[in-house]
């Protein structure tokens, strides 16, 4: 591999600046985030705490323990694979468009266009999935510490203060982000060793390791124990996603060819020791497996809490829990309005004049941050009448994300020496780990839209598959309205292109 990826002197901004020229845009975002915050965004935004806890009992059901455990170290694997592809695509063009304008640049602009609304339906659907994830566990908590009974449309209030809460962060500027984000790092890390540690010491009871490792459970209706485990795999996958918002604030990171694709890689690696460890805290420490699955708090993770540690103890680790959360849906916003502005400034969304505007005092694209918080809002709607909805939601996050961060990477390689690699690189392991990744991807698509219960009804469905085809069913019907308009500039430099970037500065 290069041995930039190991580099450790950032260029001067002079040269990002430069580079992203040549890349074909002026420079207007803030460039004030360093290599440690770009890795920080990626990593809240996989969020352990998160993810984990959100699909733990989704786990418990398909495959148990066994799934749960070896299908997070095999699927952390794979994924580092897609990620060290993903991150040398992104050293070579380190935009805030990110997959989309690689797309373009390697395979044309129908591959640009139709990655980027799968990437930002995708990073969308995360705020919304994210989100509402927050509000669920807030409610649980609010139920522990006061009996509060968390309805649909009390949720839904909570959900609604918790987006008006990220979008008033992130309005401040990318600087306040990247403080966040740190703190989210450590926030996470001494989450995850302070519930293991106290699941490990406290409780007089654990499960052995036979139980940990290999006992498996099946209670989805299916009999064929290799399906139950294919779909079990998903708990792990659904985790690891969002990595790509180290791509898109590229254009905010000093010496970004190197630190945006460093911080998905160490992202990746980081999320995936940490989580294993989170996992297997959790599982030694369940005292009641069928009393964990049916909790009343409707969270599983937290009647294991409960069981292990009383009461008083569960609440202080929920709330760890939503505090990582709330800054795993800061991270995404700050990502999916970054993706709004490149989109926009391209001419690919509806209004783009609008969305590409930006803040002359904070220098950060506010209408992009207010649409990104309103459609996450108005996909979220449909939970208030349908438990299934939020499924869907989620669903819109993976199935559109997912296919997204290997189309850059097939195209690379279908280019072969025409693409110029960055400074970080993967040398001759470029191919080998290329190819890995797409098949990857191509499997996980896959599993993505396979029920995962039987009988399939209208509340057990998998709506991934619905979520793919509406995504480029809309994607095709703009495509014919506003496929003059889109465009991604082949160089920057004239007065008219100056006069264009200048009316999106208010």
């Amino acid at each position: 591999m290069s041995t930039a990826w190991s580099s450790s002197s950032p260029a001067p901004h002079r040269d990002d600046e430069q580079r992203l020229r040549e890349l074909g845009y002026q420079p207007v975002l803030a460039r004030r985030m360093g290599g440690f915050g770009n890795f920080a965004i990626s990593f809240s935004v996989i969020s352990i705490l998160s993810g984990c806890m959100t699909l733990y009992g989704f786990g418990l059901g398909t495959g148990g323990p066994a799934v749960m455990m070896w299908g997070w170290a095999g699927v952390g694997l794979f994924v580092l694979c897609v990620g060290l592809a993903l991150a040398e695509v992104t050293s070579a063009y380190p935009t805030s468009g990110a997959l989309y304008y690689m797309a373009d640049r390697l395979g044309g602009r129908t591959w640009g266009w139709y990655t980027g609304w799968l990437n930002l339906l995708g990073l969308l659907g995360a705020i919304a999935g994210i989100d509402y994830g927050a509000a669920l566990f807030t409610g649980a908590f609010f139920n522990l510490q006061w009996g509060f009974d968390p309805t649909p449309e009390s949720t839904m209030l909570i959900f609604v203060c918790i987006l008006l809460l990220h979008a008033a962060l992130n309005l401040f500027g990318v600087r306040l982000v990247s403080v966040l984000n740190s703190v989210s790092v450590w926030w996470h890390l001494a989450g995850v060793a302070i519930i293991v540690g106290a699941l490990a010491i406290v409780p007089s009871h654990h499960q052995s390791p036979e139980f940990v490792f290999t006992e498996f459970v099946n209670d989805t209706g299916w009999s064929n124990p290799l399906y139950v485990t294919a779909i079990g795999l998903l708990l792990a996958q659904y985790t690891f996603s969002g990595y790509d918002a180290s791509a898109h604030l590229s254009e905010e990171t000093s010496n970004a060819s190197v630190y945006a694709a460093r911080g998905i890689v160490r992202a990746i690696w980081v999320s995936w020791v940490a989580g294993f460890v989170l996992l297997a805290g959790l599982t030694f420490a369940i005292q009641d497996y069928t009393g964990t699955q049916g909790s009343a708090t409707g969270v599983p993770p937290a009647q294991i809490l409960i069981d292990a540690l009383g009461t008083g103890g569960a609440t202080a680790m929920l709330l760890i829990v939503i505090v990582a959360q709330l800054f795993c849906g800061n991270a995404e916003v700050a990502a999916a309005s970054r993706m709004v502005f490149a989109f926009s400034r391209d001419g690919a969304l509806p209004g783009s004049r609008l969305w590409q505007r930006v803040s002359s005092r904070t220098q950060t694209p506010v209408l992009a941050v207010w649409l990104s918080v309103v459609v996450a809002c108005l996909l979220a709607v449909p939970s208030l009448y349908s438990e299934t909805a939020y499924g869907a939601v989620t669903a819109i996050n993976v199935i559109g994300i997912t296919p997204a961060y290997a189309i850059p990477v097939f195209l690379r390689l279908r280019a072969g020496d025409r693409f110029q690699p960055g400074p970080w690189n993967l040398g001759r392991w470029s191919k080998p780990v290329g190819w890995i990744a797409v098949v990857w991807v191509a499997v996980v698509t896959v599993l993505f839209c396979l029920p995962q219960s039987s009988p399939v009804t209208v509340n057990s469905m998998n709506y991934a598959s619905v979520a793919l085809i509406v995504v480029l069913l809309l994607a095709t019907i703009w495509w014919f309205v506003a496929r003059r308009s889109y465009n991604t500039p082949s160089a920057y430099g004239t007065a008219r292109e100056q006069a264009e970037i200048a009316e999106g500065i208010v």
